[in-house]
């Protein structure tokens, strides 16, 4: 499944195991977008916000999708999301939490927020697999989100 080379996919991620499956699960599935991988709450708003170690990139290329997690250090996903939903450039960017959290809470804060969609990843790797075949498949290539705002 190649898509286009311009649709980026920000994994927001702060455990190193679940960040090598999910890129093993995606170069498996022949996802082969670029994906930035931020490691807490705070690194993920740098690169969308173009601050910090990302001042320089260009914030009209965002990407297609954002995978994130809730439990991340620093500032937590569920705060990322707030952020996000709160600014007009990334107002309708499509979020997709992707958590092993099994909290309702979790899941209601997820979805009063605006995320996109709420995942609990599979314990099982063939499962897993198949969640970010899925996920690919509908934010990579049948979803048709809305443009967003240029700076």
């Amino acid at each position: 499944m190649k898509v286009p080379d311009d649709k980026i996919i920000l994994l927001v991620e702060d455990n190193a195991d679940d960040v090598q499956l999910t890129l093993r699960s995606l170069r498996k599935n022949n996802i082969l977008n670029e994906v930035i991988v931020a490691r807490d709450g705070v690194e993920a708003l740098d690169y969308l916000f173009g601050r910090g170690a990302y001042a320089e990139r260009d914030l009209n290329c965002l990407p297609v999708v954002v995978l994130l997690d809730i439990k991340l250090p620093k500032i937590d996903g569920i705060e990322v999301l707030r952020q996000l939903r709160q600014d007009e450039r990334t107002r309708l960017l499509p979020v997709v939490i992707l958590t092993s959290s099994k909290e309702d809470s979790d899941l209601m804060n997820g979805y009063r927020l605006g995320a996109n969609s709420y995942v609990r990843k599979p314990v099982d790797f063939v499962q897993f697999n198949e969640a970010i075949r899925h996920l690919g498949l509908y934010w990579l290539l049948w979803n048709e989100a809305p443009p967003l705002p240029k700076k």
